[in-house]
C-alpha cells in the first residue's frame, strides 16, 4: 500500500552524472521526510542526502557535497538525487526511504528514523 520505487541507476564512467528518482504509491511525498542511503559490499548503510517535508530543508553527507542534489517534485510525488562528478568509490545499491513528518525540520540521515524504504537501485562508476 505504502511503496518507494528507485529508478535511474546504471553505470556511469568517473566524472559523470546520473539522476536517481524515488516515486511514491499510496501517500503523498509532501508529508514525509525522505532519505538516500546507499550500501557498497563490505560496508555499512550510510545516509547521503535528505530532505525535509513540504519545503524540504537539506542535508549531506561530507562525501558528497557539493556533488549531490536532493530535490522533490511534490506534484510528481517523486524525489531526486542528481548526482555529478561520480567517482568509483560512490558505487553502491542506492536506496530511498521515508517518515511521516507533520512539522518539517533538517532532516536527519538515522536510519531508525525511517518507516518505508525501497528495494534499492543499483549504480556502478567504472572505467
Amino acid at each position: 500500500q505504502l511503496q518507494l520505487v528507485e529508478s535511474g541507476g546504471g553505470l556511469v564512467q568517473p566524472g559523470g552524472s546520473l539522476r536517481l528518482s524515488c516515486s511514491a504509491s499510496g501517500f503523498t511525498l509532501d508529508y514525509y521526510a525522505i532519505g538516500w542511503f546507499r550500501q557498497a559490499p563490505g560496508k555499512e548503510r550510510e545516509g547521503v542526502a535528505c530532505i525535509g517535508s513540504f519545503h524540504g530543508r537539506t542535508y549531506y553527507s561530507d562525501s558528497v557535497k557539493g556533488r549531490f542534489t536532493i530535490s522533490r517534485d511534490n506534484a510528481k510525488n517523486t524525489v531526486y538525487l542528481q548526482m555529478n562528478s561520480l567517482k568509483p568509490e560512490d558505487t553502491a545499491v542506492y536506496y530511498c526511504a521515508a517518515h511521516f513528518e507533520v512539522v518539517t525540520a533538517t532532516p536527519k540521515p538515522t536510519e531508525a528514523l525511517y518507516n518505508y524504504w525501497g528495494q534499492g537501485t543499483q549504480v556502478t562508476v567504472s572505467s
